[in-house]
């Protein structure tokens, strides 16, 4: 059973992450340009919150608002459902599933480690699967 921890190393690093004073452009504008669906929301070292473009549709973009003078506060999700390295990529599948949400920030001692999305825990799962076939292929023929 593979572990966040594992996804994370093979995955790599970056957390890419805006401020609360941000705006609603910035977020949005970052997102494109990383071609990524969600931000960290940082205040200095501690996560305030999660920004995904779910919340930009939700919040603005059904709301005809003008976004131009909006804060990422203001659409950000917070409380954050967070992830831990220990955990497995099963339970955070179900934890997502649970909670109808795409992505998760990793915290390790209230530092965010990096984010997974659904996507990432797929490719993990089916991977996983992938190895077990082909291992009770190779146990079958002998």
């Amino acid at each position: 059973m593979k572990r966040i921890r594992d996804l994370l190393a093979g995955k790599g690093g970056e957390i890419c992450s805006v401020s609360p004073a941000a705006t609603v452009h910035e977020a949005v504008k970052l997102l494109a340009e990383k071609n990524i669906g969600a931000l960290v929301v940082m205040e200095g070292e501690s996560l305030a919150g999660i920004v995904s473009e779910r919340d930009y549709l939700r919040k603005i973009a059904l709301g005809q608002s003008d976004s131009s003078g909006i804060t990422v506060a203001e659409i950000m999700t917070s409380p954050v459902a967070c992830a831990r390295p220990e955990q497995s990529v099963e339970e955070c599948m179900a934890m997502m599933t649970d909670k109808r949400i795409r992505h998760l920030p990793v915290v390790e001692n209230d530092m965010v480690i990096g984010v997974i999305s659904i996507g990432d825990l797929v490719k993990a799962i089916i991977a996983e699967q992938q190895f077990i076939i082909e291992q009770l292929e190779h146990y079958i023929a002998g």
